[in-house]
């Protein structure tokens, strides 16, 4: 059968590949980095992610699921860090299997380059720079990272897998008909590690998600299996509290004494690491369609970069993997069908979790300790517990089932008008038994 050539081999570019292989296809992967199974490289924009149910399906189908869930560390919900050094801890649902789990991407990356590879059908040619593509001629060139030296290699069928940076995606814009947007978040990012204690124990609670929410920045910290936690301060790049102005160890030390007194002692390198430690940046991409004719498709960050607040960039990537493999067996070796149905059905769902991530950020830094907020998520796990089948959180439609990202927001949507109803109209939340809740839930 026909090769198919895929730019990048992140964690999308390796999965789908073992998709393809599944498929019967030969695969080459071309990637501009090192292996990192032989060399000590970062593995990318964050050291670990959170895994949710459309990642935990990908994994099955292609039969790694088993291999990195002994990885995972389960994150039962949110642990909020007041200013007072007050905590508390906000379920994400009320069932035992309702958890997400934090993997750390490395592990996973390299996991999902061996599966790739031992197939038998794949090859991953690494320290290999895709510099350009013509889409005309199906060929790409390709730069060798240690000497310089380039080559134009003929292809019969492209994949960008390539991030949110994407060379496939690029050429793609060129050739116009095609609507390209990238909106930056105008907040950054920087991670910061928490040592174990000297016992070797957790500094904190290890089966949450941590967060320190206040208001226009937040903290979090993600469990790792080496007891340590990774810490992420995201933050304005500019302005009079931003990355900008918060850099010598004097401004380092008095913010966090001002917004979050109780990480010092958990970070006792606390200055070092902030000025060591890059700033990353954050934006949302757009684009519509995800292909250009039977020729060239996008998946994963090159087609939706997403901002890290619902957790989804990865797990959205993975549905991405899965979706197009159905695709696949359903309209066997007509590619024209198979992009064009994957841009028309798929390309909503994107821009739906791009968009339900940023107000997700909201969420986090700004309405957890809210009352109206905790009134609003008592109400919705109430109705979700009454009418399972009719009800269920945009949360939890995100991360704890599989459907489309378009129909959880427009459902999330109504759920939220029927919610806000309900609260201007009772005055309490105790008031609504089932009976009560039945007159409401028909407005669904």
């Amino acid at each position: 059968m026909e090769k198919i050539t895929l730019i990048g081999a992140g964690l999308t570019g390796p999965l789908m590949a073992t998709y393809l292989a599944n498929h019967g296809y030969c695969v080459d992967i071309y990637e501009q980095r090192p292996d990192m199974r032989k060399e000590s490289i970062s593995a990318g924009r964050s050291i670990n992610l959170a895994m949710s149910e459309r990642g935990n399906h990908a994994l099955k189908e292609v039969g790694l699921y088993e291999t990195i869930n002994p990885l995972t560390i389960p994150m039962r919900g949110r642990m909020i860090h007041d200013l007072d050094g007050s905590t508390h801890l906000q379920p994400y649902g009320q069932r035992p299997n309702e958890v997400i789990h934090s993997v750390p991407r490395a592990q996973l990356n390299k996991a999902l380059m061996t599966l790739a590879e031992e197939t038998g059908k794949v090859k991953i040619h690494f320290n290999k720079e895709c510099t350009d593509l013509d889409l005309d001629k199906k060929t790409v060139t390709i730069k060798n990272s240690y000497t310089g030296e380039t080559c134009i290699i003929s292809y019969e069928l492209v994949m960008g897998v390539d991030g949110s940076a994407s060379a496939v995606r690029e050429a793609i814009v060129q050739k116009g008909a095609f609507s390209y947007q990238k909106k930056p978040l105008g907040h950054g990012y920087k991670e910061l590690t928490m040592y174990p204690k000297r016992n070797g124990d957790f500094r904190l609670y290890s089966n949450a998600l941590h967060i320190w929410p206040r208001g226009q920045f937040m903290l979090i910290a993600l469990p790792n299996k080496d007891k340590t936690f990774t810490c992420t301060l995201f933050f304005p790049i500019e302005g009079p509290i931003s990355f900008e102005t918060v850099n010598d160890e004097s401004e380092i030390l008095k913010f966090f004494q001002l917004q979050f007194p109780d990480t010092i002692k958990l970070i006792p390198d606390l200055v070092e690491q902030f000025q060591q430690n890059p700033v990353g940046q954050l934006a949302s991409v757009y684009c519509d369609p995800w292909h250009y004719q039977d020729k060239a498709v996008l998946l994963g960050d090159a087609a939706h970069a997403v901002v890290p607040f619902f957790g989804q960039g990865m797990n959205a990537s993975f549905q991405d993997c899965s979706v197009l493999s159905s695709l696949i067996e359903k309209n066997r070796g007509n590619w024209s069908d198979i992009f064009s149905e994957f841009s028309r059905t798929h390309v909503q769902n994107g821009h739906a979790i791009a968009d339900m991530a940023v107000e997700n950020y909201l969420e986090m830094r700004d309405h957890v300790n809210d009352p109206e907020y905790k009134k609003r998520r008592k109400l919705e796990l109430k109705f979700e517990e009454y009418f399972p089948e009719k009800f269920i959180p945009r949360y939890s439609m995100v991360s704890f089932h599989r459907l489309p990202y378009a129909e959880v927001y427009q459902r999330g949507e109504k759920q939220f008008r029927l919610l806000d109803k309900i609260i201007k109209n009772l005055k309490s939340i105790e008031e609504i038994d089932k009976t009560t809740a039945l007159t409401y839930i028909k407005d669904l």
